[in-house]
């Protein structure tokens, strides 16, 4: 078996935003902004993809947001007696998704986002994830680096008001 290999370089913008309030009050009122994937849903798209994009719609939160995943990386380090607060999240939408998915299947390495909100040694509230539109423009499709400004605007405003609301 032949395998034929390419590799580049890729320009990623990491952000990390601050946020000033409580690390439980703020992942408690960004999880209430974002509406939540149900995986149920899986077998609509196949046989019925109609209803599985109203069902979709019906998922999203502010910002046509939703969480997929919630990973507690802070219990985790609980094993090696250094827990803390931090959890990853996975944010997105299919239905945006396929907006840049369609135009270029690469972009299904990126999407749904992560999203890092932890609290660091100051007990600070820290959120950090890679600017959606250097990942996804990296394929040089417009309608795909469209996408990924759109979800700049949206991820930076549900963090806003998840700031405002755990205040």
């Amino acid at each position: 078996m032949s395998l034929s290999t390419s590799a580049g370089p890729v320009q990623v913008l990491h952000r990390a935003i601050v946020v000033g309030a409580n690390y439980e009050r703020f992942t408690s009122a960004l999880e209430a902004v974002l509406g939540r994937f149900s995986n149920d849903v899986q077998e609509d798209i196949v046989s019925r993809p109609h209803i599985a994009e109203q069902r979709i719609a019906a998922m999203a939160g502010e910002q046509g947001l939703m969480i997929f995943a919630i990973f507690d990386h802070g219990a985790a380090l609980n094993m090696v007696g250094a827990p803390r607060n931090a959890k990853q999240y996975l944010i997105g939408n299919p239905l945006t998704a396929m907006q840049m998915t369609r135009r270029d299947l690469r972009a299904a390495l990126y999407a749904p986002l992560r999203v890092l909100v932890y609290e660091d040694a100051d007990r600070r509230t820290v959120v950090e994830y890679d600017q959606p539109s250097s990942l996804f423009g990296q394929f040089g499709n417009s309608e795909v680096t469209a996408v990924g400004v759109s979800l700049d605007q949206k991820l930076e405003a549900v963090i806003r008001r998840g700031a405002e609301l755990s205040k």
